[in-house]
């Protein structure tokens, strides 16, 4: 799983199982609506005139001086695994240290922190969410968080139902109990029924926990899965009718890339207004650099990288024990999410649109709609990214290209 939701048992360490899910909401209601659109990039387009996207504290092209941050935060929106691959393989193969960062705390969630709600507060200088999600609190309270960066080019998410029970599209989801692990992450079965003019509150939405014991077990219809991990688990599940694994052909799948409820999913969140602080604008950029690298290696090398994450894993204070072959599967299949032969991390306007689209003309399985209108200008821009790439380019790295699949046999439990 990817996103906050509550703990299921096995979780190392103190992390106990929580309650009933909560809605995604903002610890506290922070209104920043005094940043013009304009002004968000305008300064900021000035700030980036004037950082080199190196630790030089006399600054360049005539701009104020500044000093450069050399430590941050990045909150992360799950535990460790290799949906985060690039964070820390740019921190274990020193790439922050080569974007003039002497220390990167990159921290992780059990579902005990929600990622924007972090970095509204303060409490750390980047972090990882959904786009719908930050769509919702940026709504919900008024505050300004600004998409840096685009990671996942594709929507990842699956809804997947025993083969033979009739649910082969979404058409099929009307009076159906749907399950999903609740905190936006349902937003895409909304928007993908409301493209088809369906009735979402014939739905009843049952909530999942950490595995896809909700489908084994008949408790739901359809579960919600990500390709990269529930998927997986599924697959490396024995069916107890064949002593053997389950296989693809046992289940249907309705994939929601392939349908009008797609949105954009982990994205680089930033404080709009810090934003206007040339030292911030320096280190978004610098923070960029050092993660496209990061990626980069996870794209060429999946399988170390993966074994990276699974040690780092392994070593955690708290995680989510999965093996080191379904490391493997999962970082696989984020490349492929990633990777789509464009250049890494540029917000596509088109998705950002159909992903906004889709959030305001869906409704929930109470009546209420998801969003009401539009976010601002501010809540994305490529301006960050845009000079991370062209300094790499310059660099003599290739900051785009697709990626190849490597084969990724599935094993019980993902040993």
């Amino acid at each position: 799983m990817t996103q906050q939701h509550p703990l299921r048992p096995g979780l190392r360490r103190g992390l106990a199982a929580a309650g009933p899910t909560r809605p995604e909401a903002p610890r506290r209601a922070l209104a920043r609506r005094g940043v013009g659109v304009g002004t968000v990039f305008t300064v900021a387009a000035l700030a980036l005139a004037a950082c080199s996207g190196s630790p030089d504290t006399s600054g360049t092209g005539g701009g104020d001086d500044f000093e450069p941050l050399t430590s941050i935060k990045l909150q992360l929106q799950w535990l460790p695994q290799a949906q985060f691959a690039g964070y820390y393989v740019a921190q274990e193969k020193g790439f922050f240290k080569e974007e003039g960062f002497d220390d990167v705390e990159i921290i992780p969630s059990g579902g005990d922190i929600v990622p924007q709600d972090a970095l509204v507060d303060g409490d750390v200088d980047f972090a990882i969410a959904w786009v719908p999600k930050v769509l919702g609190t940026l709504e919900a309270t008024g505050v300004e968080l600004t998409d840096i960066a685009q990671v996942f080019q594709k929507s990842g998410t699956l809804q997947v139902s025993w083969k033979g029970d009739g649910i082969t599209s979404v058409a099929d989801f009307e009076g159906k109990r749907i399950g999903s692990w609740g905190f936006g992450n349902e937003w895409e079965i909304f928007a993908a029924m409301a493209a088809e003019k369906l009735d979402s509150t014939t739905v009843s939405i049952t909530t999942q926990d950490f595995s896809m014991n909700a489908l084994l077990d008949h408790d739901v219809d359809a579960a919600q899965a990500m390709t990269y991990n529930e998927w997986a688990q599924l697959l490396e599940t024995k069916n107890p009718d064949t002593g053997e694994l389950y296989q693809p052909e046992d289940f249907n799948v309705v994939s929601y890339e392939d349908t009008d409820g797609a949105m954009l999913q982990d994205a680089i969140w930033a404080d709009t207004a810090r934003l206007d602080d040339p030292a911030y604008a320096d280190a978004a950029v610098r923070f960029l650099k050092a993660i496209t690298k990061g990626w980069i290696y996870a794209r060429d090398n999946p399988a170390d990288a993966a074994a990276k994450v699974y040690d780092i894993a392994s070593n955690a204070e708290a995680a989510f024990p999965v093996g080191p072959v379904h490391q493997e599967w999962q970082m696989n299949e984020v490349n492929k999410l990633i990777w789509d032969g464009s250049p890494f991390g540029l917000v596509d306007k088109a998705a950002w649109d159909k992903t906004v689209k889709g959030a305001l003309s869906a409704v929930n399985q109470d009546g209420l709609p998801l969003i009401t209108a539009e976010p601002d200008a501010s809540a994305y821009s490529n301006t960050y990214i845009q000079k991370a790439l062209d300094e790499l380019k310059a660099e003599g790295v290739t900051v785009d290209g697709a990626y190849t699949p490597i084969d990724v046999v599935l094993t019980e439990g993902g040993q």
